[in-house]
Order: C-alpha cells, then structure tokens, then sequence
C-alpha cells in the first residue's frame, strides 16, 4: 500500500507524521520526495548503503546536419527550442525531456545526451527495519518531476510505503501523491492552516484520491478544523495535541513516539484505520 502524507503548506507537521509512522508500522518504506529540502533523514538516522546520480535527457544540436528548418521549435510545448539564423538554442531550464524534437527531426540532427540533477540515496533504518530513500535535487535545478519519479520508483510491493510529499499544492506535490492509494493532508487549526488545507483538498479531489485528515498541534478550544471537515464530510483521523516537549523533541531530531511510546500505538491504528478504508474502497470498486 502506498500513503502520500501532504499538506497545502509548510510548518504543519508532514514529516512529523511520515516518520513517526514509519517507525510505528515494523517493516515500513520511508520516501522523502520533498527533493529541494529532504529532512527525514535528520529523524530516522538511516544507515545510508548506496548512493545514485539521477540524470535526465537534454537536446544536443549537430550543426552539421542541422538545415534549421524549425521543426523542433514549433513541435516544442514548453518553448525550450529557439531557431535562429544559423543556430538553434537550447533553453535547459524549459525543456521537460519529453523527446519530441529528437524524435521529428527531419535530419535526425538531434540526439539526446543525459545531464545529472541530483542524488538518490538508499539506506536502511536497522532498528525497525525501515527501509529509506531520500532525493536530492540540484541547487538551481528547475524540475523536481524526475527526481520525484525517480524516488517513487523505489515503491516496493507487500510493504506500507510512506510518500512525504513536498509542502504545498504545486505540480511537485501532484507528482508526489500521483497514484498513490491514500492521502494524508496535515493541517494545523490556524487560519493559514486552513487556507492552505482547502487548496491542498481541493487537489486531491481533482486528482481522485481517498483521503483524510490528521490535525498536528490541535488545541480543545480551536475546532475551526473540524468545523471545516464536518461541513466537506471529510474524516479527521488523527490529532496531535500541542506540545512543547514534543516541539522540543523535534528541534533535536527526536522523534514523537521516542518521547511518548504511547503514540507508536495510535500510529498503528491510523494505517489500520486507512488499509481498511482503502479496502472497502476497492470492494465498492469490483
């Protein structure tokens, strides 16, 4: 089963809860796909075993060959093509890989040459037998989608793989939580967290997840979030009362259920609860 844990913003807890269920469910598959910040890492202390240079494909021109006819330029979505007089320009920061105008180029004058973005890293949590992976995008790389996908490739079947998706609702969450089983969105009850939880909603719905909502550093007196969810019949499966030991805790890298083992148990029952949400789903579905 495949969990993207996500949130329409950052500072609400995400990781918190990817990692403390990752330690609570034995033999889990911890994925940090926020590649421009990874931080998962600083919690679970994984013993890192391998280490990857990811690359994705570029356009290089054979001015010898090329007759600058434009072909490429006008069959390129994303403009990353210019033709000139006698030279065709590459825009790298544009181009999405997609092949296009290696593969219509009338003089074959295109090939594909492979450029490095980043680093995935593979290791291993021994103590609970968790296994890691983590992405590291390039300063000043402007697409995270193939580092994304590069990470999510380590989705292993008959495990609970934990996706931590990148804060936000831009299109490096959507890659994160696409195709994955269940949503998780981590919100705090503050009207910023609210905001930013009705953005992160609204994607999920547009992307067709199931979903749920775990409430991080909730106060008895502020039910603006439920309030929210009992109007869009969206159900609240967690909270995380306020704390200072735990954000104490957090500022050193220690995480929640190393402070309150207790936790370790709620943590369970929260995959429990979504495995079989999940699998009433796919009755309805067959």
């Amino acid at each position: 089963m495949v969990i993207a844990v996500a949130s329409g913003k950052g500072g609400t807890g995400k990781t918190t809860i990817a990692i403390n269920l990752a330690l609570s469910v034995p033999s889990s598959v911890y994925l940090d796909c926020d590649v421009e910040e990874p931080n998962g890492h600083l919690f679970l202390k994984p013993d890192i075993e391998f280490y990857e240079t990811v690359f994705r494909l570029f356009p290089e021109i054979d001015g010898e060959r090329c007759t600058y006819c434009g072909e490429c330029a006008s069959l390129c979505e994303f403009n990353a093509l210019m033709i000139l007089k006698n030279h065709c320009m590459v825009f790298t920061e544009m181009c999405h890989s997609c092949g296009v105008c290696a593969h219509f180029c009338p003089e074959g004058a295109i090939r594909e040459i492979e450029y490095p973005i980043g680093t995935l890293r593979k290791g291993v949590v021994n103590s609970h037998d968790i296994h890691f992976f983590d992405g590291s995008l390039k300063i000043g790389e402007m697409m995270a989608g193939p580092m994304i996908a590069k990470v999510k490739n380590q989705i292993q079947e008959n495990r609970l793989n934990i996706l931590d998706a990148p804060p936000g609702t831009a299109c490096s969450m959507v890659e994160t939580i696409r195709g994955a089983d269940f949503c998780l969105l981590v919100t705090e009850p503050t009207p910023f967290g609210l905001h930013d939880l009705k953005l992160a909603v609204n994607v999920v719905r547009i992307v067709g997840l199931p979903f749920g909502i775990v409430i991080n550093k909730s106060r008895q007196d502020v039910k603006l979030i439920h309030d929210y969810c009992k109007e869009e019949k969206i159900p609240v499966l967690l909270e995380l009362p306020f704390n200072k030991r735990l954000a104490k805790a957090y500022s050193k890298g220690v995480p929640a259920v190393a402070v309150y083992p207790y936790l370790g148990e709620q943590f369970r029952d929260l995959a429990v609860i979504i495995e079989n949400q999940f699998s009433r789903i796919q009755e309805d579905i067959t």
